[in-house]
């Protein structure tokens, strides 16, 4: 049965801003779908509020609103769109269903005549009510953990006393674990009974009994109107039963699973997905198997949506989920779909993988002082990162180094832990970063099966961290000019890294790659093709590994390698890697506009990037996609194969920008703004210089190496100060302080995290107000894209703020200052792409903060605002096609538009919520008034100084 046609015009819900346990991965989902409803002819009406994903570019789909997802905007869309046939909510994660039901229960859906596609709302209801979903369960003879529901807290004590102790607290109809606990001690039960009821919107639990140590297994599928069901991907959780899946270090395929078990499991997972409804669409279904031989199934739960694991399974597999499961909404069957890698074989089939894949979820807790660091029900992580190799250890190896936390992979680099106590208290309370303590534990001799017992960790993946550091101790016996090249194969095989491999033997990292160069040991590139090469790709998809020689019978020693070099000019675009708070999705937005405008400008286009949640590593959005860290080693070497006409930094945040040195001492071309101008830009001192050159205000300030330098700095520049180290984003580290004992502590405590760092102190222009503009220079013309003037004052960081385009109350005088300040800033510092400059206006003299010569969070905010596509400008200039003065602006904005911060504080119940100069939000959504009398800015204008933490 083909597709629908009475479907032609469908509206999908987004998932909002991001918060901790809703990323970016619903936008990828979400952009995908659209896509996918495009080519077969059908309109697309899209809602979401987050301004700073691709999903809501209006290239996406033919209508576009950036309002709040409520009841509200879904009528105020229907009324403007009578003919909107069907509603897809799958695509918008846990908050486009809870959307969809409530629209449900109003009778919305009816009244307009709308049908839902995809999923159906009893699968909804019964995957999302625990008590449903049990009853389903034991009809089907699906096996489930003993558990009993509770609406009440008499109830739930009544449960808990039969069940007795440990035991885990779930409720109904959340997200990322909202709420969730496990409870250990009779004492703890009824705060963490409370919290769970208060946390559910319908005030219900679900209280099981612990499976602790259990091991915990995930299966992605997809089904068809035909009830056709494939298994998309088998993911292992490395973390056992007890860490949220989204907090868990994941592997694929499943690596200790017999297939006995996969069988069962598999077919169990078939029967829950064809029992709770008739639809349509993809399925993520959580197992928890006993770790004895007996290997009991139990089921934990299915979600019908596509889900974080389903981005990381498209790709791990390179089988584009949200894609197909639009298609199979519409009517389609999987045996008339193409695969999408090989455009040869069908949809009804099931990936093979010839690889491995290892997912490390990145945190943030440096963020949110005094928060509990432990993991555990509830997820905490703000991001991930994906490695491929053709190993675990190699994949592992790679997936650490993609992390960008100052480590060079698993051990070998120095920064490992050496005190027997804090490693047995990480691996016994799942410390966020057990994935490096295992591999200390290994090193200061803790047996395996000391380290199995606490950490409850499969006994394989403990050999595999065992193997990694034998192989440490044995190259260590040697020097760069006696090591074997067997074991120099070994190593990168493993997936060490040079640096590594040097600290081993105590040498240079440009000595091991010239001996690799020597010895042949070279990177080769291989195809993520699906099919475990059974069929051609068609889809350039790549990882690199390392791989023996082999000789041909003429004689001939080579290596295979699948990436095959083209004649045409090439240009690299640096991604932005993992998720964190105060470097989000809206660099993968201008990645992705870069790449596109790249292609227009008759390049061929190259992605490096690490981050599976993302579109940029979507396999058809560049020429070529480099699933790779974006990591120097793995960098340089995919420059010198495939030899761009230059390297994109200024799109990806600071993990491109940060490599820019190093790209320009190797002589690497850097397209777009110089890396001399970036160093001046982030060199306050030259910086300041540059400012007093050009006649411009600026705070005064000093710069301060340790606690006595600073003290006296204080002298000169009088309290307040605000302090912050070189070279980071998102105000890691930034504090205002208003006596020599806060300084003392703060500059104490700085570095002791960031040593020989340099600090600067600014002299704090208290009750200031805060401002910045984004721009597009080309060396010689400047336009301003967008003017911001923030809500909260000066010291909330610019991230934090609610801000308003255009400014609400900065006179002509305030205005002019600004423009020509950035005029002259972006000129004198050579920009040749974006900037962002930020400013701070006090008694109407407009002082500078700093200056950044790159794409910022804003520059998604504004383009959506203003309805123009200003990254695909900035790309041109920065590529030497166009100038600023070729293209024809004409920005359409009724109103104002307010950028709103969106934090995930409820995760960390402890934590101090007042803002200041460090950044903590992790998301942001996008807020269109007519005129200041509208009441939502009111409220946010009088509460704008409640924030400000000194």
């Amino acid at each position: 049965m083909p597709k629908d046609n009475s479907i032609k015009s469908v509206l999908i819900i987004g998932s909002g801003p991001i918060v901790i346990g809703q990323a970016c991965e619903f936008d990828y989902a979400g952009s995908q779908s659209a896509r996918s409803l495009r080519e077969e002819g059908i309109e697309v009406i899209l809602i979401n509020s987050n301004p700073a994903t691709i999903m809501t570019d209006p290239s996406m789909a033919d209508h576009v609103y950036l309002l709040p997802l409520t009841t509200k905007s879904i009528i105020q869309i229907l009324k403007e769109h009578p003919q909107i046939d069907a509603v897809l909510p799958t695509m918008g994660g846990q908050t486009a269903l809870n959307l969809c039901l409530e629209a449900d229960e109003k009778g919305i859906w009816q009244d307009f005549n709308v049908r839902l596609i995809g999923v159906d709302i009893n699968a909804i209801n019964i995957t999302e009510d625990r008590e449903q979903f049990k009853q389903l369960l034991q009809k089907i003879n699906v096996p489930t953990a003993p558990a009993k529901t509770a609406t009440s807290f008499l109830k739930g004590k009544e449960i808990a006393q039969e069940f007795g102790f440990p035991l885990v607290i779930r409720p109904s109809f959340t997200l990322g674990g909202t709420g969730a606990a496990f409870v250990h001690r009779k004492e703890d039960f009824d705060e963490l009974l409370t919290r769970g009821l208060e946390a559910s919107p319908i005030h219900e639990v679900l209280i099981d009994k612990a499976l602790l140590g259990w091991k915990e297994y995930e299966l992605e599928l997809l089904r068809d109107k035909n009830d056709n069901v494939v298994i998309i991907c088998s993911i292992e959780n490395m973390d056992p039963m007890g860490i949220h899946t989204g907090d868990s270090i994941t592997v694929a395929p499943a690596m200790t699973l017999s297939d006995t078990t996969f069988q069962k499991m598999r077919d169990m997972a078939i029967l829950m997905m064809r029992s709770i409804g008739n639809f349509a669409g993809g399925c993520n279904v959580q197992f928890a198997v006993s770790p004895d031989e007996k290997e009991d199934i139990v089921a934990i739960e299915i979600n019908p949506r596509v889900s974080r694991s389903s981005a990381l399974a498209s790709k791990a597999t390179g089988y584009p989920i949200a894609k197909i499961a639009t298609k199979l909404a519409l009517g389609y069957h999987l045996n008339e779909l193409q695969n999408q890698i090989t455009k040869s074989t069908s949809a009804l089939f099931e990936p093979t993988l010839d690889y491995v894949i290892v997912k490390i979820p990145r945190w943030n807790f440096d963020k949110f002082e005094g928060s509990d660091r432990t993991l555990g029900l509830q997820m905490k992580s703000v991001g991930e990162v994906m490695g491929i190799g053709r190993s675990f250890q190699e994949a592992l190896h790679k997936a650490t180094q993609s992390l960008e936390i100052k480590r060079n992979g698993i051990g070998a680099d120095g920064k490992g832990y050496k005190n027997y106590e804090q490693i047995i208290e990480k691996l016994t309370y799942a410390s966020w970063d057990r994935v490096f303590v295992i591999y200390d534990a290994i090193a200061m001799g803790i047996p395996l099966s000391r380290i199995h017992d606490i950490t409850k960790i499969d006994m394989w993946f403990l050999k595999q961290y065992e193997e990694l550091y034998l192989l440490e101790r044995e190259i260590s016996n040697y020097k760069v000019d006696t090591l074997p090249k067997e074991l120099l194969l070994e190593a990168k095989q493993k997936g060490y890294g040079d640096r590594q491999i040097a600290h081993m033997m105590g040498c240079l990292e440009s000595q091991v790659y010239k001996l690799r160069e020597e010895m042949n040991v070279n990177r080769v590139y291989k195809l993520v093709d699906t099919c475990a090469a059974e069929f051609k790709a068609m889809t350039p998809y790549y990882y690199s590994t390392f791989e023996a020689e082999i000789q041909t019978a003429d004689g001939q020693r080579l290596v295979s390698n699948e990436s095959v070099v083209t004649d045409r000019k090439k240009v690299i675009v640096l991604g932005s890697g993992p998720n964190r708070i105060g470097q989000g999705i809206e660099f993968d937005y201008s990645c992705v506009h870069g790449v596109l405008a790249a292609k227009e400008a008759g390049y061929e286009t190259i992605m490096i990037n690490c981050n599976p949640e993302t579109v940029s590593t979507d396999f058809d959005t560049a020429d070529k996609l480099y699933f790779e860290p974006v990591f120097w080693e793995h960098i340089y070497d995919i420059i010198r194969h495939e030899k761009p006409e230059g390297v994109i930094v200024q799109l990806g945040g600071q993990t491109a920008l940060k490599l820019a040195e190093k790209l320009d001492r190797y002589g690497i071309k850097i397209l777009g703004t110089s890396f001399d101008a970036l160093d001046l830009a982030e060199d306050r001192g030259r910086f300041s210089e540059l400012l007093k050159e050009l006649n411009i205000p600026y705070p005064k300030f000093g710069v301060a190496e340790n606690a006595d330098q600073a003290s006296a700095l204080a002298d000169e520049l009088d309290f307040p100060l605000l302090v912050r180290p070189s070279y980071v984003l998102g105000g890691q580290g930034m504090k205002i302080v208003i006596n020599k004992q806060e300084l003392e502590e703060h500059v104490i405590d700085l570095l002791k995290n960031i040593p020989g760092n340099k600090l600067l102190l600014d002299h704090y222009l208290d009750g200031a107000i805060e401002a910045e503009a984004d721009a597009i220079c080309d060396g010689e013309n400047v336009y301003i894209i967008g003017i911001m003037e923030h809500i909260e004052p000066c010291g909330v960081h610019s991230g934090d703020s609610n801000a308003t385009l255009p400014p609400f109350n900065l006179g002509e005088f305030v205005m002019q200052q600004i423009k020509d300040h950035t005029k002259k800033i972006a000129l004198a510092l050579r920009t040749v792409g974006l900037i962002n400059i930020q400013f701070a206006i006090k008694d109407d003299i407009v002082y500078i903060i700093e200056a950044n010569p790159r794409a910022s969070r804003t520059v998604p905010f504004i383009a959506k605002a203003y309805g123009e596509p200003y990254v695909n400008y900035a790309t041109k200039v920065m590529l030497g096609k166009n100038k600023v003065t070729d293209f024809t602006f004409n920005p359409k904005l009724n109103g104002y538009a307010i950028k709103q911060p969106v934090f995930s504080f409820s995760k960390f119940p402890n934590v101090n919520k007042a803002l200041g100069p460090e950044m903590k939000s992790t998301g942001e959504s996008i807020l269109f008034i007519d005129d200041l009398k509208d009441d939502q800015f009111y409220e946010l204008y009088s509460r704008r100084k409640m924030y400000l933490s000194k």
